[in-house]
């Protein structure tokens, strides 16, 4: 493609110039594997976007959206219906943990973190507490780039381009000096939970609706709670009347070898906010599960029944084709048996991707299930540049690892071989090397 092709579109979250200047095009995708414009596979190691666990052009998922296509196509969610929506959403009530009973379908985890604050206030203030409207957040959250996301997420450089958004606060994130190169979850850190206590100190619990936080922070790096640290969080929530809303976009559906990381750490939040996987990447949807007390109290408090009881939603909320291609890769995930897959797999990548402690430039590694971060020592004053030069060294050898800040991400898909696993690290470990 020549350069005046390139320049209509304004990629997100891309140097568009560095970009532009050296284009990597994909153009197609099966299993494990893109094809590029060039001809070359090359090795998916972060799931597409977190997205593609299950493999890319699964023929179950395609063969569902284009039956849904040719039957609904499209149906208005806003007072009326379309039964495969009703279906998938008894399907997640059923799969999250005990009491997340409640489902309100968005397009994305941006849309999910809008939508959960929303109603967390909202909740407040027909529980007779509207002075409740403060989010807590937490450094180095992402909750997607709405102004919801960026007001409650913690990532300087997504935040300081805008100006004010949303009031927030925010918790410290969990790297802790003396926890690097730490395998699964950190022994040390849990009391670092105890620091919102002293914001419920300074603002008062009688002015804060929630709490915010990824039970694993992905973007940032994979940044994984140190042990009783997200129970402990759960305590305080519950002592001070505070709600708990977990951002599950990346961890749930199987990528750290569990359903959902409430499952996998026993720690049930009043709202749990899915994307990406559910899908398998093939059509954007997101959802928000709430427990039973927040939907009951939208619905007594609605007055006569003709009335609506929350105003909010989107044009696409429960797309048909949508929630096609959720059912069939929630379909696979069941039939392959990916999730315990994860699992079983999961020691031996964190063997191999520990491998790398040593190597030169190197200064952390933090893993879980199948996701990976590894912090990179900077350039001085360019922390973002070395991921970067290792990051496309890395696609041109034939493997796709996500660059972002200081950092390299590895998110593998559920359906990776050991010897996947092999080339991948031992390809980072090259390039660092040289």
């Amino acid at each position: 493609m020549g350069k005046s092709q390139l320049d209509a579109f304004w990629m997100p979250y891309t140097a568009n110039r560095h970009f532009k200047a050296n284009p990597r095009m994909i153009v197609g995708a099966e299993g494990a594997y893109y094809l590029t414009q060039d001809g070359r596979r090359v090795f998916d190691g972060l799931s597409g976007l977190w997205t593609t666990g299950a493999g890319h052009c699964r023929s179950e998922i395609s063969n569902a959206v284009a039956l849904q296509l040719n039957a609904l196509d499209y149906s208005p969610a806003f007072q009326f219906g379309h039964p495969l929506a009703f279906s998938l959403a008894d399907r997640l009530a059923d799969m999250a943990p005990d009491s997340l009973n409640h489902v309100f379908f968005t397009n994305s985890g941006s849309e999910c973190t809008d939508t959960a604050t929303k109603i967390a206030r909202a909740y407040w203030r027909l529980a007779g507490s509207p002075s409740k409207t403060k989010i807590i957040g937490r450094v180095k959250g992402y909750h997607g780039a709405s102004w919801g996301g960026i007001s409650f997420g913690g990532i300087t450089a997504n935040k300081k381009l805008w100006g004010q958004g949303v009031e927030s606060d925010y918790l410290r994130h969990t790297m802790l000096p003396g926890n690097e190169f730490t395998r699964g979850l950190p022994q040390s850190g849990a009391e670092l939970a105890n620091e919102l206590e002293e914001l419920i100190m300074l603002h008062d619990a009688s002015n804060i609706a929630a709490v915010i936080v990824e039970p694993i922070a992905g973007s940032a790096g994979v940044i994984v709670p140190p042990a009783g640290y997200l129970a402990r969080l759960r305590e305080i929530c519950d002592r001070h009347d505070v709600l708990l809303i977990f951002d599950e976009v990346i961890t749930a559906f199987g990528r750290i070898g569990d359903w959902f990381a409430a499952s996998a750490f026993n720690v049930v939040p009043d709202i749990l906010n899915v994307a990406k996987q559910i899908t398998n990447g093939t059509f954007p949807l997101g959802a928000v599960i709430l427990k039973d007390k927040i939907y009951t109290a939208f619905m007594e408090s609605g007055g006569d029944s003709h009335n609506v009881e929350l105003p909010h939603g989107y044009t696409y909320s429960s797309h048909p084709v949508a929630c096609a291609a959720a059912m069939a890769s929630l379909d696979i995930l069941e039939r392959e048996g990916l999730i315990d897959r994860v699992k079983q797999m999961a020691p031996m990548f964190e063997t191999k991707v520990h491998q790398l402690k040593g190597t030169p430039y190197v200064k952390d590694i933090r893993n879980y299930g199948f996701a990976a971060g590894i912090t990179l020592d900077p350039y001085p004053g360019e922390p973002t540049r070395r991921p970067m030069e290792v990051g496309l060294a890395c696609w041109e050898k034939g493997f796709y690892v996500r660059f972002a800040g200081d950092t390299l991400q590895l998110g593998l898909p559920f359906i990776t071989t050991e010897a996947e696993m092999d080339l991948i690290v031992n390809a980072i470990g090259d390039t660092l090397k040289s």
